[in-house]
């Protein structure tokens, strides 16, 4: 039977694509474009590589499961095996920022009558492919989808060597991300993570029905793991990074299959996630996107760096993504959570003159609650009342625009602090909005910890929204709104009318939540919305790709922040991940560099007391500050560098450098408790003649040492908690060492 062959793509990433009269659109191959196969010259290989190949998108129906194998693989579901070739186009978008291919291949399946387009694009450049589906049912009966991948590709242990093990030769980076300490990414091969060659694939097996599969289900996309993960070739470094871009539940699994090994991406499930979606005849279907980075060598870090590109390239415009102003929340080892004009004033009259540039107060400016007042679960008092998002008179005697007032004043922009898709129980709009605005499920309104959760597919419930936010943009001329989430209400919803799974009422919500925060900065372009959801529960493409800026944790510890700040841009851009610096009174100097130094290679968050600090110490914050302003413009086109490997949650000596576009490299380091005084720091990108210069610093002073053939530095920190701040090349700082 005569195979045909679709090959597309650029230099640096391309697919082979292949298929016939007897079965489904099959990727072959992807990487980049000179080492995929040739099937006129290595027809052999190519027939063993289209044995081993996922169909284009794989699809399971319940009423007719999986085909040649079981168990809890997303693999091998019938309904994909029944689709059909039937057409592709190509497109070439020549761009100002850059050209986009896209490759859209259409198949169906002749029985059912569904419809599928499955859609490739690239950006010229960035070898990053990014990939969805979309499913239309054409038949005259409906269709139960169970499961859809946004992206499966099989055949990645093809490039290793004869008598290498994939079980061996390829190692699975993962990051959990708990609560307040973030980005742990590690690294084990898949035979450490449980996934062996079992040896059955000869008895006419598909392998060993294992899986390594990562699972988040929920409101918080990345609550316990990063919706990434990256698959490494031990010995050649040669990568696959994805990500799920979703604002919600998804899934990934790794797996082998026919002496390969696989990867499928998808969002909700219905063994995962109780997601199911009824297709009646003439509706339709989208998964949600993912992409993924291929490079041939540099492991991790060089796919991160593709994926860093791809993420500058597909994010929706704004302003601060160039500006960088250093914003002061009034939450982080401040005032958490209790604002009053008399404790606000005397806030920003120090963060302007420390150098702060926006200034937002945090949670509790709406609270009529007693000062003090302890809610339910031991939170605040307003904790189960919010949702009006009204101006509290007790805590603002003369009005909340005195205290905004002041900031603008100051010559700083105010801002906000919103928790805009949960209402509390005691709060007059549950009430007022109708039932259908809310999670329910069974008929029953959805409470979690004194909250209920919107339902933004409901009309009633967005023109509240946008009701609170042009209210205090109009009204109150704020400029910066901290959009925070501090609640996972679970599976999810079954929608106003009963209906839906749980999984898909979710999934329609967090695409109106996505749709509404379009709608908010189309009609206020220029507003700065802060990502938030209990710190770093949210960080995702699908938010980040729209909003500016990104808190990355909640971690108070000025000890432990540097092991997430260093480890951040792993998965947020540096100009968008926001870190705190709180300076509070009883640091040390040493320890008030090591506070200052965190943040400066992202967004600067400052919060703490600077209001309380001595002088020398306010002088020290505004020196950091004024640094800080002399090379942001830096970091919109900066690379992540770990020299000393991604850091361990315990890690004595910790480095993040950034190389930017101008030839410069910074270098943030951080002595920890119980580490040596001195670090060799291996910078294999510069060059020789890239002496080191100090930008920052406090505390004991630091020594610095550059071998220049070994591209290597030797930094010595006198004082345990402490850090410094370096630039290499034609950046900021003092006389080269």
């Amino acid at each position: 039977m005569s195979v045909t062959h679709l090959r597309w793509g650029t230099d640096e990433l391309s697919l082979i694509l292949c298929f016939d009269t007897a079965g489904p659109v099959r990727v072959l191959a992807a990487g980049e474009a000179a080492t995929l196969p040739d099937p006129g010259r290595e027809p052999e290989l190519c027939t063993l590589l289209t044995h081993r190949a996922l169909p284009l998108v794989e699809i399971q129906t319940p009423g007719s499961g999986r085909l040649g194998t079981s168990g809890k693989r997303h693999v091998d579901g019938a309904t994909s095996l029944a689709l059909r070739y039937t057409g592709h186009e190509e497109v070439h978008e020549r761009r100002r920022d850059g050209d986009v291919r896209v490759l859209r291949v259409r198949m169906t399946d002749e029985t059912t009558g569904l419809r599928v387009t499955a859609v490739c694009t690239l950006r010229e450049g960035i070898p990053v492919l990014r990939t969805e589906a979309c499913l239309e049912n054409a038949g005259d009966r409906q269709v139960t989808l169970e499961y859809v991948s946004s992206f499966a590709c099989s055949n990645l242990a093809r490039h290793l060597g004869d008598g290498e093990r994939w079980e061996d030769g390829l190692a699975l980076w993962l990051a959990a991300n708990p609560w307040s300490g973030e980005y742990r990414w590690s690294r084990a091969t898949l035979a450490e993570r449980g996934l062996y060659d079992v040896g059955m694939v000869p008895f006419g097996q598909t392998g060993s029905k294992n899986r390594i599969a990562v699972t988040s289900t929920g409101s918080w996309s990345s609550s316990e793991h990063l919706p990434m993960g990256c698959l490494e070739e031990t010995r050649t470094g040669r990568a696959l990074l994805w990500q799920i871009e979703h604002n919600g539940s998804w899934h990934a699994e790794v797996a082998d299959r026919f002496d390969d090994v696989y990867l499928a991406l998808s969002g909700p499930t219905d063994r995962e996630h109780h997601w199911r979606r009824i297709l009646a005849p003439g509706e339709s279907f989208r998964t949600v996107p993912a992409s993924a980075a291929f490079v041939p060598t540099g492991g991790l870090e060089a796919a991160l760096a593709a994926m860093t590109r791809y993420r500058r390239a597909t994010r929706r415009p704004h302003p601060d993504h160039q500006g960088l102003p250093v914003v002061f929340n009034d939450f982080m080892n401040s005032l958490m959570g209790e604002p009053s004009t008399k404790a606000l004033l005397p806030l920003v009259d120090a963060a302007a003159t420390t150098g702060a540039e926006y200034f937002c107060i945090d949670a509790g400016w709406y609270d009529v609650e007693p000062p003090g007042t302890v809610g339910p679960g031991g939170v605040p008092g307003w904790w189960d009342a919010v949702g009006e998002w009204q101006e509290s008179g007790t805590r603002f005697p003369g009005g909340l625009m005195e205290v905004l007032d002041r900031i603008r004043d100051a010559g700083m922009v105010p801002g906000l602090w919103l928790e805009p898709e949960v209402v509390g129980v005691r709060s007059p709009v549950a009430t007022a909005l109708p039932d259908e605005a809310f999670f329910r499920r069974d008929g029953v309104r959805l409470a979690e910890w004194g909250r209920h959760q919107l339902d933004l597919r409901h009309p009633a419930a967005r023109a509240h929204l946008d009701g609170v936010v042009d209210r205090l943009v109009h009204d109150y001329g704020v400029g910066y709104l901290k959009l925070d989430y501090n609640i996972d209400i679970g599976a999810g919803t079954d929608g106003p009318d009963g209906t839906d799974s749980p999984g898909d009422g979710l999934l329609g919500h967090n695409r109106a939540y996505l749709d509404w925060l379009d709608g908010v900065l189309d009609r206020h372009p220029t507003l700065v919305l802060e990502n938030c959801a209990a710190g770093g529960s949210r960080t995702d493409h699908a938010v980040l790709s729209r909003l500016p800026i990104h808190s990355v944790t909640d971690q108070q510890d000025f000890r432990h922040l540097p092991a997430i700040a260093a480890a951040a841009p792993t998965a947020v851009t540096p100009e968008q991940g926001a870190i705190w610096a709180y300076p509070l009174p009883e640091h040390t100097d040493a320890e008030l560099g090591m506070v200052m130094v965190t943040a400066m290679l992202g967004r600067v968050h400052l919060s703490g007391r600077p209001d309380l600090l001595t002088e020398h110490q306010k002088g020290t914050v505004r020196e950091a500050l004024a640094t800080y302003k002399t090379y942001r413009h830096l970091l919109p086109t900066a690379r992540p560098h770990w020299p000393l490997g991604l850091p361990y949650w315990r890690d004595g000596w910790l480095a993040l450098a950034l190389s930017t576009a101008d030839g410069t490299t910074l270098l943030a380091l951080w002595r920890r408790d119980g580490a040596p005084e001195t670090v060799a720091v291996p910078l294999p990108w510069t060059t020789e003649a890239d002496r080191p210069r100090l930008v920052f610093g406090a505390g004991p002073q630091p020594s610095y040492d550059w071998d220049g053939p070994e591209r290597t530095v030797r930094v010595t920190l006198p004082a345990e908690r402490s850090a410094v701040l370096l630039s290499f090349g034609a950046g900021p700082g003092g006389t080269p060492a």
